[in-house]
């Protein structure tokens, strides 16, 4: 195996691969990235058996076929230190070393054998749906933030993606929740395809949102089995086992009927809270909120280092209430809403809270609040 390539062009393929493997391994080849040269082209494959990430790269210069695993992590860093734009030419010398030239840079880098490698079958359905990238990035992103870490409860740690039909349309929707909040948001599908609701794996979720962040590509191709999801970015792939678990029928905790409404200018509440809780060193302790006639007042009380008061203009005509949340859950929420006014509608101090922006009507959020 020979060829030439740029150094900022694998480093690109190089940058997922690497967040991909698990730091600590028990199996030596999975800390290692799978290099093979066939039919024109660069294939780059990374793994951590749950994971797999695929890159092809045909800007290159092929002197000779061949493949080999080197160290993804000293690979990685290796071509980070490089200068940029530098061209690096890869030669296998034996199964054991590969040599790596960049100007007057010269390494060898120890090889496990690709036979090692996992290998990986795609038993998917040729019924492949098609996405646009900006919205299914949107949607991502907007679910994300609630998404669980209580292992006890391994179905809560990803986001539920399925299809809701609603006036004779049919939308992809994603959801996730860790019980103490939920998001939920929506986008069109513009044909009718039928896919098997399944739950993805939080660090898939991040993985993919990298990958679509920096993609130029304007479409995802999805394909699915019973066990496996497949995402296809222009020339990289992202497949990935899916959660094996019930996701709770969340829609009994999203509230229908809050009367209680609350419109306030979201980059005032979020410079508000993030003053009032600077005395809290501890940022899991609760904000409380008093609502009273066009104005709301944001208070922290903190044991350990002091307390902090705010009060904000608002649009609130109900009957005063307080309540409490947790501050960071909080300040995710009103950080995903994309209107200048975030809309808080709420029943009491004890019940659920549903949240909405007037400019993505797809999508919404739930808080459960907090007893100080």
């Amino acid at each position: 195996m020979q060829f030439q390539i740029k150094r900022d062009t694998l480093l690109k393929s190089l940058n997922y691969a690497h967040n991909i493997i698990e730091r600590k391994n028990t199996l030596p080849i999975l800390s290692n990235v799978l290099l093979e040269i066939k039919q024109g082209k660069l294939s780059v494959v990374a793994t951590d058996l749950d994971l797999v990430f695929q890159d092809e790269i045909t800007d290159l210069k092929i002197i000779q076929d061949g493949s080999t695993t080197t160290s993804a992590t000293v690979l990685h860093d290796l071509l980070r230190k490089l200068p940029s734009n530098l061209d690096v030419i890869f030669s296998l010398k034996d199964e054991n070393r590969l040599n790596i030239t960049a100007e007057s840079s010269k390494f060898n880098l120890l090889c496990l054998p690709v036979d090692n490698f996992p290998n990986f079958s795609n038993n998917f359905s040729k019924d492949a749906i098609t996405l646009n990238k900006k919205n299914f990035l949107s949607l991502l992103n907007k679910t994300k933030i609630s998404m669980s870490n209580d292992e006890t409860r391994h179905y809560l740690n990803g986001i539920y993606i399925h299809n809701i039909e609603s006036k004779g349309k049919i939308y992809l929707t994603g959801v996730a929740t860790d019980s103490h909040r939920l998001s939920s948001s929506s986008m069109l599908l513009e044909k009718t395809n039928e896919l098997k609701s399944f739950i993805l794996p939080k660090k898939t979720v991040f993985q993919l949102s990298n990958l679509l962040e920096d993609n130029g590509s304007e479409q995802i191709t999805l394909y699915s089995s019973d066990t496996k999801i497949q995402f296809k970015v222009g020339n990289s792939k992202i497949t990935s086992k899916i959660i094996d678990g019930k996701f709770p029928d969340y829609k009994k905790v999203v509230p229908s009927n809050n009367q209680k409404i609350l419109s306030v200018n979201v980059k005032d509440l979020i410079n508000s809270v993030e003053r009032v809780i600077t005395v809290s060193i501890d940022r899991k302790e609760g904000v409380k909120i008093t609502l009273d006639k066009d104005n709301i007042q944001f208070f922290v009380n903190s044991s350990s280092s002091g307390e902090g008061k705010e009060t904000l203009k608002a649009n609130y005509s109900s009957e005063p209430l307080t309540i409490s949340f947790n501050s960071r859950y909080l300040l995710d929420i009103a950080s995903a809403i994309e209107d200048d006014i975030i809309t808080i509608k709420l029943s009491d101090a004890v019940s659920p809270v549903l949240i909405q922006d007037n400019s993505d009507k797809l999508s919404y959020y739930v808080i459960m609040p907090m007893k100080i």
